[in-house]
């Protein structure tokens, strides 16, 4: 892994949500894991992140995270695991924020 890259504030939102989907790459990931007390992304980390991303991009909004885990090939209850709350695994994959009941959601699962 290499050295997180600094986390330029106006990146994010009033949520530590970043404001552009089109602004992330791994680098900053990395930094947001970090930022979110994340110790390393493992592989399993990066399946999840990249089908957030995937399906965010397809869609156009939230992703369902039982279609997630299922295009990541990671089982729902390890998502917690991974991450602690899927509003984590939001962050850390860059998705913009998704408004206060999802938040509401996210932070609870």
């Amino acid at each position: 892994m290499s050295t997180p890259t600094t986390i330029d504030p106006a990146l994010l939102d009033e949520d530590g949500l970043l404001r552009d989907f089109n602004a992330w790459n791994e680098a900053l990931a990395e930094a947001l894991a970090a930022d979110s007390g994340l110790e390393a992304l493992t592989e399993m980390h990066w399946k999840v992140i990249r089908a957030m991303r995937e399906n965010f991009a397809k869609l156009g909004t939230a992703p369902a995270m039982h279609r997630v885990c299922r295009d990541a090939g990671v089982p729902r209850r390890e998502v917690n695991d991974l991450f602690g709350y899927c509003l984590v695994a939001w962050r850390v994959a860059g998705l913009p924020n998704p408004g206060e009941e999802a938040k509401s959601y996210l932070g609870s699962m």
